[in-house]
């Protein structure tokens, strides 16, 4: 009878010994775990392409990355340069760049183009609410209104993507292309070859030529700066493309660093002065003054429309963007012509009310 109940008092034993073992287990896997909790995350490593060199019209870019906006979204972001928005854009499809900022325009023809299939690439965020394609014309050589074009010669640039919409705004202005003679230039010469005389207008953007020219010496009140969005251009500008694998795999990803970018494009707004020096620390030879007036322009012109007042930086007005496609077929065969949901998602975007700028 002893027997039995040592036996028993043993296997009693035996159970709570197990039982707090197990305990401890758990105790210690909780603790464990918590403590992995704790430990920071490393940042997501992204590459982003600009299209073009830096200048006043990365300056959000530069201000959120400059403000930490980047880093607080556990983001770990380098920025290199593609030699312009078709190689920005190949180098989002290929995954070797996760963002860029390209001309969303050139997006459309580049996406009609593609023959490779999967998910096709896509605007997540309109920096440019305003396309700043212009013709920078001289008064003293008889171009004064858009008008005043016809029987002048127009500088044209390798790769400007000013022209390909100026179809578009001839013919909504009456304007007969024939009665235009284009020259095809350098962009190297562009400014110096209309400074010099030797040509009556250029192509290009609103916030370069035409600032650069001034620079050059050339009195303000002989340029007629003649934006296309002021005779009837649709267009939209410059947009945040994504890698669509990167859209897919980490879409919060995706929307912190659009809300980085919103976030530095308030800093800039606030005050466009540290912006423009920020800007042209990162530039070869940038001159502070030169990169303001370039930055003013930009806000004015092509970021705080009144659109964007009223709706809110970095979604597009699907009514103006089906016209602004038809723009575009203006010089432009398109193979399948494109709906505004194939080349814009606003997934990403935050509500309206995160998104307003004045």
């Amino acid at each position: 009878m002893r027997a039995i109940r040592t036996n028993a008092i043993r296997s009693l034993l035996s159970v709570l010994l197990a039982y707090l073992a197990g305990l401890c287990a758990v105790a210690g896997f909780t603790t464990s775990s918590a403590r992995a909790a704790d430990e920071p995350r490393p940042p997501l490593q992204i590459q982003f392409s600009l299209d073009r060199p830096i200048d006043a019209a990365a300056a959000p870019f530069v201000m959120a990355a400059n403000g930490g906006l980047f880093s607080a979204e556990g983001l770990a972001v380098t920025t290199n340069i593609a030699s312009g928005s078709s190689d920005a854009i190949a180098r989002v499809a290929a995954g070797t760049s996760d963002f860029a900022m390209v001309d969303i325009n050139a997006l459309m023809r580049f996406r009609d183009k593609d023959k490779q299939g999967g998910p096709r690439i896509k605007a997540v965020f309109v920096l440019f609410n305003k396309a700043p394609y212009a013709i920078i014309a001289r008064k003293s050589r008889g171009v004064r209104m858009l008008s005043d074009i016809e029987g002048k010669t127009l500088g044209v640039a390798e790769g400007d993507l000013s022209v390909r919409l100026w179809p578009a705004v001839a013919q909504q202005n009456g304007i007969k292309l024939k009665h235009v003679k284009q020259s095809s230039i350098s962009a190297a010469v562009r400014e110096p070859m209309l400074s010099a005389g030797q040509i009556d207008a250029v192509t290009g953007f609103s916030y370069l030529s035409a600032i650069n020219l001034r620079d050059r010496g050339v009195p303000a009140d002989d340029l007629a700066v003649l934006k296309f969005a002021d005779y009837g251009c649709e267009a939209y500008g410059f947009a945040i493309i994504v890698n669509p694998a990167l859209a897919a795999a980490k879409p919060e990803a995706v929307k912190g660093f659009v809300r980085a970018v919103i976030g530095g494009l308030y800093l800039t707004v606030k005050d466009p002065a540290a912006a423009a020096t920020e800007v042209a620390n990162r530039m070869d030879g940038g001159a502070k003054d030169l990169e303001l007036e370039r930055l003013q322009t930009i806000l004015r012109d092509n970021i705080l429309t009144s659109e964007v007042k009223r709706n809110g930086i970095g979604a597009i007005d699907p009514a103006r963007f089906e016209r602004s496609i038809d723009q575009v077929a203006e010089d432009f065969k398109f193979q399948k012509r494109p709906q505004a949901s194939d080349i814009f998602d606003d997934q990403f975007l935050p509500p309206p009310n995160g998104r307003q700028i004045n």
